[in-house]
């Protein structure tokens, strides 16, 4: 039974003009002071399964001690060998971050590259580099803003000053900000030292531990396309040398192939005439060894699988035992292991499986102690692989969308990237929320994941699955005439249930799809909604003459939003930058584009709205055309004309998502590659909800019943429990001097029971929400006694 219950409350203490729930009309120009949202908390639910990790560090003369950041979760460390790991980067303005170096002749000076370091079909980028010089407890932020990906930093072992840097620069497009650089007063200014030209970025970037006027450079030429799965490679790349501690470098032959894409080195630390370099060609993949300092190379083994690229894109990454250096391991899809100075290779960890290993570091004072990167997570071995830390531990799953079931307590539902599925309990049984309540549910890692609105033990998501939680029973539901050529499908496709009827369930591809009973049976409600051609982006630049730069249709539908209100009214967008609106359940499609929209600008998110049929607002993605401004649109006549409606937004953070209340007419919420913010006028004005969520990519919001949520591409799930305060704000509230809001209606929830053996404090553990009711208040100002 639904009752009230008082629960500890918060207070709200600063408010400007606000619109109350029941105005009839949006108020003009709403915008407020930061503290007025200061004292709401989002919660985070895990899943606690590691999400993808490239960098990875640890400190030699403290071996319990490592570092490792999360592609899009920030940077990350433990004290007790991987025990525990805390976030300690939070407070930056990213959280995509590509490598990490600490400083070997000071362990308390540590930079960060920012940005992925990576070509993908599905990245982020970053702002340049950072510095602590307190073991991570405070940072500085240096330069290189637009590299936007830095793979690699190398310090020199004698001055914690003197660094070497990688940059790869812009993904989805040229800039001059790329190759390698130099800085000699610890990253107060750089200097340019080897440099091709706008499409060739640094790759990775290695001083020789004994001799560190040496070091040596990998160069790379790729570029990422406007649209999915689009990547060319130049040959550009190569492997060089300097012998002045960085000033200059020469390129370096002797044996080495001529038609290098990309190139990642590895030196030995007891041999360094010794120098390994992970090739990748045009075509192939293959490792070389030199043994007399880069003058003369040869291919060392024939096996392909050491020198793999994790799903075809990630470079292997190489590294040498400290004190053999016959020793060498490699972090593919599996991490390898040579004893022969890499001749021959046996799995090290990760086979059978494939756990995509993107990174290694080897102790150099004890090559048993040893830190592994993957997709999945960071895992410690103190015995030479003999056993391994958890991944298990730590929340930096990287989402792709949220969905929220109707069970009690609801849960949160997404694909996980390279983890397949997961759904999350919002509330645990036992006073936290505990591993117990997560569950994989059977669909692919880049989708949606939707659960039956009248049975929320049938989850539907992916490319496509029907799983059952009672039975484990998954089935592959894909309409069969989907097997045609016809039709066409990306990562990441829309499954979703229509808000009105729950019998129906709608799944994209480059057609629009319908069921009425659970799959067995499609019918197609759309024609191809693509574009039929376009103008290649100027931003593909030197590439547009390959062939797989021609125009030819290949878009997709990449977000529906079905009516709310009527359910014949339906609206898609596609991830070539179109919108098509329906008013006869999928009979006839028109086209409802915005002027403003060019082709391959993203359609990444569209929301109906639940107070107007003809209203809708579609969240832009332009990071393919390397144009990180953020664009949100809104229609208020059925698509006929858009307004632009990012005021207030900041400059460089391109959209995710746009999502507008179900309860209060002109609340908006909007998610950004770095951050979440509320719109209190239907989008004219925005402002931070940032206050503790992490700065990483918000791929999708949703509002269910009372609460926020959002899903992260890098920190799992967040709920913002109980936004009526948002829904109530009014005049009212600042023209007193005190308000009591109106409580939601809350559930009387028993206190929960360890059986006298509560979780320890080390487990990997997330907070519930309060038990009863939150009641909120505001004050003008603060009270001298107790409330």
């Amino acid at each position: 039974m639904k009752i009230l219950k008082l629960f500890s409350p918060r207070s709200l203490p600063i408010a400007l003009v606000l619109l109350m729930l029941t105005a009839p009309a949006i108020a003009i120009a709403q915008q407020f002071s930061p503290d007025l949202f200061k004292s709401l908390h989002w919660r985070s639910i895990g899943p606690f399964r590691g999400g993808r990790t490239r960098a990875v560090a640890g400190v030699p003369s403290q071996p319990n001690v490592f570092y490792i950041a999360q592609v899009n979760g920030g940077v990350w460390k433990t004290d007790d060998y991987g025990r525990t790991w805390t976030p300690i980067f939070d407070d930056q303005p990213t959280g995509s971050v590509g490598c990490i170096a600490v400083a070997p002749s000071d362990p308390n000076t540590i930079y960060v590259g920012s940005g992925e370091g990576l070509q993908r079909p599905d990245l982020s980028v970053g702002d340049g580099i950072y510095k602590s010089t307190d073991a991570g407890k405070t940072w500085m932020h240096l330069g290189l803003r637009d590299g936007q990906q830095i793979p690699q930093i190398a310090v020199d072992p004698r001055n914690a000053n003197v660094l070497i840097v990688a940059v790869a620069g812009h993904p989805y497009g040229p800039n001059t900000e790329r190759g390698i650089f130099r800085s000699t007063d610890g990253g107060q200014t750089f200097e340019k030292v080897l440099y091709k030209d706008e499409n060739v970025g640094g790759a990775d970037v290695i001083f020789d531990p004994k001799n560190p006027d040496v070091a040596y450079a990998g160069l790379w030429e790729a570029r990422q396309g406007p649209w999915e799965n689009a990547a060319w490679n130049g040959t550009g790349g190569g492997v060089y040398k300097s012998t002045d501690n960085g000033k200059t470098w020469k390129q370096l032959g002797g044996g080495l192939p001529e038609n290098i894409i990309q190139a990642n080195l590895a030196i030995s630390p007891s041999n360094p005439n010794r120098v390994f370099a992970s090739l990748a060609l045009s075509p192939g993949l293959v490792i070389y060894r030199s043994d007399d300092a880069g003058d003369s190379w040869t291919r060392i083994t024939t096996d392909p699988r050491p020198a793999g690229r994790i799903g075809g894109g990630d470079l292997a990454v190489l590294r040498v035992d400290p004190k053999n250096p016959e020793v060498v391991y490699s972090a593919s899809v599996v991490s390898w292991k040579s004893i022969d100075g890499g001749k021959t290779w046996t799995a090290f960890r990760g086979a059978p499986g494939g756990d995509d290993y993107q990174n290694v570091w080897v102790n150099p004072n004890n090559g048993d102690t040893i830190i592994l990167g993957s997709d999945q997570g960071a895992v410690i071995t103190v015995n030479g692989g003999k056993s391994w830390s958890s991944w298990y531990n730590q929340p930096t799953a990287q989402m792709y969308h949220v969905s929220a079931d109707n069970a009690f307590p609801y849960r949160l539902c997404s694909g996980q990237q390279e983890s397949g599925s997961a759904c999350v309990s919002s509330r645990g049984n036992d006073g936290e929320i505990t591993f117990r309540e997560w569950h994989p549910v059977s669909a692919e890692e880049y989708g949606y994941v939707v659960a039956d609105p009248l049975d929320p033990d049938i989850v539907y998501g992916g490319k496509l699955t029907r799983y059952d939680r009672r039975t484990a029973q998954a089935q592959n539901i894909m309409p069969k005439p989907f097997r045609s050529a016809d039709f066409r499908v990306v990562r990441t496709q829309p499954v979703l249930f229509s808000p009105i009827d729950p019998h129906v369930l709608y799944f994209a591809t480059n057609t629009l799809w319908k069921t009425r009973d659970g799959g067995r049976t499609w019918e197609q409600i759309s024609p191809d909604l693509t574009r039929k051609t376009f103008d290649v982006p100027e931003t593909v630049g030197k590439f547009k003459s390959e062939r797989s730069a021609q125009p030819s249709q290949r878009g997709v539908i990449y977000s529906v939003a079905p009516s709310p209100l009527d359910i014949n009214v339906i609206w898609a967008g596609t991830d070539d930058g179109l919108i098509h609106r329906t008013t006869d359940g999928g009979k006839t499609w028109n086209d409802v584009t915005p002027k403003q929209l060019k082709a391959w600008q993203k359609v990444s998110i569209l929301d109906a709205s639940h107070f107007d049929k003809n209203t809708a607002y579609a969240a832009i993605n332009t990071l393919r055309l390397d144009d990180l401004h953020p664009h949100i649109y809104r229609t208020r006549d059925g698509g006929k004309t858009w307004q632009r409606i990012t005021n207030s937004l900041p400059k460089g953070v391109y959209m995710q998502t746009v999502k507008e209340d179900t309860e209060r007419r002109g609340l908006l919420f909007a998610g950004t590659k770095l951050g979440v913010f509320v719109s209190f006028d239907d989008g004219d004005h925005w402002q931070s909800l940032q206050l503790n969520l992490p700065p990483v990519s918000m791929r999708d919001l949703v509002v269910h019943e009372d609460d926020l949520i959002v899903g992260t591409h890098g920190r799992g799930f967040w709920v913002l429990d109980d936004i009526t305060p948002l829904r109530q704000l009014s005049d009212e509230v600042v023209r007193g001097r005190a308000y009591l809001f109106r409580p939601a209606d809350a559930y009387n929830i028993p206190q929960p029971s360890e059986n006298g053996t509560p979780q320890p404090r080390d487990e990997p553990l997330a907070e519930n929400p309060p038990s009863g009711a939150m009641i909120d208040y505001y004050l003008k100002s603060a009270a001298s006694g107790p409330v």
